[in-house]
């Protein structure tokens, strides 16, 4: 068994080979395992802040947390979302180490390069998330020392939303009792599942304003709908989400295949499995057809697979990247609709900084949703909140074009991303990474 930690620092433009060029990677890094139970290990890969104008000293250190569950941070987060290089090594300009230092983890266990030693050990819920990534960033914050009094931030998206809500209550409790050093300054929720029934019942009357559906399929998908709220209000979680995934199934077929994550672009593929009878096609199989996959692609497993995991070294022979995310999604099924809207409330209550944000096209988690949940916040300044009008915030590539619109009070705010889908900072970059600049600098 590897060692609980395994630690290489590569200096500033240290090089990566890939398709026979060398590429620059501009940022100092380090990476590693941590043993987070008796057979489950956790990857993580840290760049250190880039920035031509300030030390990482001063800047903060952001943590991603990727969706699925099962999607890797360290592979889609990191080459087609915000890391300092794209899925062709090429350097990107808003990538989000320009501005903080970013830690990705491939979580939960057996998601990108992190693996069990058995199915038994992946996670269940949210709470055994939870508690495993408290122990890896108990063994990062102890290793990286120089990162303990530095403001430190969780950003998410889709599931890793649910996920990091759940940790950044258990890290506050943590912080309280001396467990881990960190200056904790705040979680990001982005399109996020923190209440998936009301997304869910949102989707009919979304996809029908957007001109997606007629009047038949609104019907039909809301009918499916009612489905997973029944399944719901019984307590059968593990049937809200088959439920959900045949509501999905309704959509594509009345919508010809309409991209789950972005509405004005559609996936081949999508359209031709929409034409199919999708009732042959098992629910885990087509909810990874739909939410796994896309974070799989074939060129940037090869990449993964190859080039990363030759420059890395750590990675054992008998690990695949994303070779466990199937596993990883069905173990999480019966936790996959479970609401935690009320962990929230109690990071609202302890005084964390929340922040929503969420792009304008995504359907998954799409908008209407997350201002349901939002609303049904006890938070005790949400009344308040709801009184203040919004601002507007200027499209970075755009001049005088609106960008988004946000609105904040107190320890909450809610940024609502245009001409964006669930991959916020793949479909508008700049606008992300003023976004971040916004939480984590407070301009």
């Amino acid at each position: 068994m590897s060692p609980s930690w395994i630690m290489l620092v590569v200096a500033l433009l240290a090089l990566s080979f890939y398709k026979g060029s060398c590429v620059p990677v501009q940022a100092k890094e380090s990476w590693g395992y941590v043993d987070v139970r008796d057979g489950a290990h956790m990857f993580w890969w840290l760049y250190y802040a880039n920035s031509s104008s300030a030390s990482y000293t001063d800047l903060p250190l952001v943590m991603w947390l990727q969706g699925g569950p099962g999607g890797s941070g360290c592979g889609f987060g990191n080459f087609e979302e915000i890391g300092p290089l794209d899925r062709d090594l090429k350097p990107r300009e808003t990538s989000w180490v320009r501005e903080s230092s970013v830690l990705f983890v491939d979580n939960p266990v057996g998601t990108g390069y992190s693996y069990t030693d058995s199915e038994d050990a992946l996670t269940k819920d949210v709470a055994m998330v939870a508690s495993d990534m408290i122990v890896l960033l108990k063994n990062f914050f102890s290793l990286k020392t120089e990162f303990q009094n530095i403001p430190f931030y969780i950003f998410s998206e889709s599931y890793g939303g649910k996920m990091a809500a759940a940790i950044s209550l258990e890290l506050t409790k943590a912080i309280q009792v001396g467990s881990i050093k960190c200056n904790f300054a705040g979680v990001a929720l982005g399109d996020s599942w923190i209440s998936p029934i009301d997304s869910v019942m949102t989707w009919g009357p979304y996809l029908y304003s957007t001109s997606l559906l007629d009047d038949n399929g609104l019907e039909e998908v809301n009918k499916a709908a009612k489905q997973v709220q029944q399944a719901l209000d019984q307590g059968q979680y593990e049937k809200a989400t088959e439920m959900w995934s045949i509501t999905e199934n309704v959509i594509e077929r009345n919508t010809n295949g309409v991209n789950f994550y972005n509405i004005l672009t559609q996936d081949p593929d999508e359209m031709v499995k929409s034409s199919h009878d999708q009732r042959e096609d098992g629910f885990l199989s087509s909810l990874m057809r739909r939410h796994i996959r896309p974070l799989h692609r074939q060129s940037l497993s090869e990449l993964m697979n190859g080039p990363i995991r030759q420059k890395l070294g750590v990675i054992p022979k008998n690990v695949t990247w994303g070779g466990q995310a199937g596993a990883v999604f069905a173990s999480m099924a019966g936790d996959f609709m479970v609401p935690v809207v009320n962990i929230v409330d109690e990071l609202l209550a302890a005084g964390v900084n929340v922040t929503v944000y969420n792009g304008q096209l995504d359907l998954i988690v799409d908008t209407m949703g997350q201002e349901l949940w939002v609303k049904q916040l006890k938070w005790d300044g949400l009344k308040y909140f709801n009184s203040i009008k919004w601002t507007a915030l200027e499209d970075p590539q755009q001049p005088n074009q609106t960008g988004a619109f946000y609105k904040t009070y107190k320890n909450f705010a809610f940024y609502w991303i245009l001409k964006a889908g669930h991959m916020i900072p793949s479909d508008q970059g700049p606008m992300a990474l003023r976004m971040l600049k916004m939480v984590t600098q407070k301009e």
